[in-house]
């Protein structure tokens, strides 16, 4: 089939990639021009593990090309998809400016029938305005607006996108259905359902997902605070509790709180949305309250292990960006945690294997970026590990013990066993445990 990808993030460019990856020809479209130039020499704009080969196959035996112009890359296309931003506004709700607007440079050049899906985030009632800014300019029996939802993990989206556990598509139109069912069954041949719905249910489908995914994390988040308060473990808690089958493992660890461009975004623009039809959706509320608190938990932590006085001190950060194997730093908790750091006297050396150009950014030089871990362990006061990278998950705990001053370990991912932080004889802090070796505390030079 002739597919148009526009608009080339984290969705369109895997998307694109992996519809080019089953034979499709995908032309993908993006108004950066600086962006197009490079992505057509090969170069990637974004880091997710797999893409780059992927990317390189389709490119080079020509299923997948880019382009800044709209008007040629539709003109054979028999499905349409937008894959744009849709940030939060100033109130929480979703910024549909950039699908409305394509939208509407869309009605001015279409010529013959075509499927126009909305791939992107969006909120209830999207495909309606889509659909009626098309039919300003468009006879109806030449589109239709379909929603579809994606349902990618940042780090594993290839992944995601080639074997999904679910496709869901919503659309009233049997024409646009056979087009839709036609490009997604390579995809499903294990069985996996494809799910048709209306439009407006395939929408929330996406927000009810997310929301309930981020409602788990910060559940879990409050029990790991009541934990510490109680004298219990929120590791075997996890534990208990993901072993009854109507629970489940997944999206049960604590942590520093939930980032990233969708839960934040998906659980706001549900709660606006919900707003904008007088229902106050208390459990979302307090999910976005918690997860607000948890991600200032590691700091103050740090904060009152130094007696609120940070002057002078250096802390090392390990993992920077939301979540591992990405380079997204978008609502990273690391983002608050060095902030509120910053802001308490402290200076900041910090390392993360993929995002320090997107930190470097961020943050210019008010906080020392260095090339390895270890180096960020020079001259450290403490450090304080943010982001679950694998790399961090066996380190030289004996290097740590000599070169950080209190020997104090701060994990906000719970990545090391309370036993063996006891035995290597470090002051160990993480999140919804017992703190291990208290007696190494120092503060204002006195054993508490």
């Amino acid at each position: 089939m002739n597919i148009t990808v526009v608009g080339t993030g984290y969705v369109g460019l895997v998307t694109g990639t992996c519809f080019a990856e089953t034979g499709n020809k995908v032309v993908c479209v993006d108004i950066d021009e600086r962006k197009v130039e490079a992505m057509k020499a090969g170069k990637i704009p974004i880091f997710e593990p797999g893409l780059d080969l992927l990317f390189e196959r389709n490119t080079n035996q020509g299923r997948l090309s880019f382009t800044t112009d709209l008007e040629g890359a539709i003109k054979d296309a028999e499905i349409i998809f937008l894959a744009l931003p849709t940030p939060p506004g100033e109130d929480g709700s979703a910024d549909l400016s950039y699908v409305l607007g394509v939208a509407k440079q869309l009605s001015n050049l279409i010529t013959d029938y075509k499927v126009i899906v909305d791939k992107s985030t969006v909120p209830v009632g999207t495909a309606e305005r889509v659909h009626a800014v098309l039919a300003k300019n468009l006879s109806e029996d030449l589109f239709d607006v379909v929603s579809n939802p994606e349902f990618l993990r940042e780090g594993v989206a290839v992944d995601d996108f080639l074997k999904p556990d679910r496709v869901v598509v919503g659309t009233n139109s049997e024409k646009a259905r056979k087009q839709m069912r036609k490009l997604y069954e390579p995809f499903v041949r294990q069985g996996n359902p494809i799910i048709f719905m209306d439009e407006r249910s395939a929408e929330m489908t996406k927000y009810a997902a997310n929301s309930y995914l981020a409602t788990r994390i910060s559940f879990m988040n409050e029990i790991a605070n009541l934990c510490e308060r109680v004298g219990a473990d929120v590791d075997m808690v996890r534990k208990g509790m993901g072993s009854d089958n109507r629970i489940g493992k997944r999206f049960l660890f604590p942590g520093v709180g939930y980032g990233g461009s969708c839960f934040p975004k998906d659980v706001q623009a549900l709660a606006k949305t919900a707003g904008q039809f007088d229902y106050d959706f208390k459990i979302l509320n307090s999910v976005m309250e918690v997860n607000t608190i948890q991600k200032f938990i590691l700091a103050e932590k740090i904060k009152s292990y130094f007696d609120y006085d940070l002057t002078g001190k250096t802390i090392a950060i390990w993992g920077l960006a939301f979540k591992p194997n990405t380079d997204d730093i978008r609502e990273a908790p690391a983002l608050y945690i060095m902030e509120e750091l910053l802001q308490a006297g402290a200076k900041i050396k910090a390392f993360d294997p993929e995002a320090m150009d997107n930190i470097r950014r961020e943050f210019g030089d008010r906080i020392e970026l260095v090339s390895n871990q270890y180096d960020a362990l020079e001259g450290a006061d403490a450090l304080a590990i943010i982001t679950e990278w694998s790399v961090f998950r066996a380190p030289d705990f004996d290097r740590i013990k000599s070169a950080v001053k209190t020997k104090a370990l701060f994990d906000g991912r719970n990545l090391y066993s309370l036993e063996d932080m006891r035995q290597r004889g470090l002051y160990y802090e993480s999140i919804g445990r017992t703190t291990v070796n208290r007696h190494l505390h120092v503060s204002n030079g006195k054993t508490v």
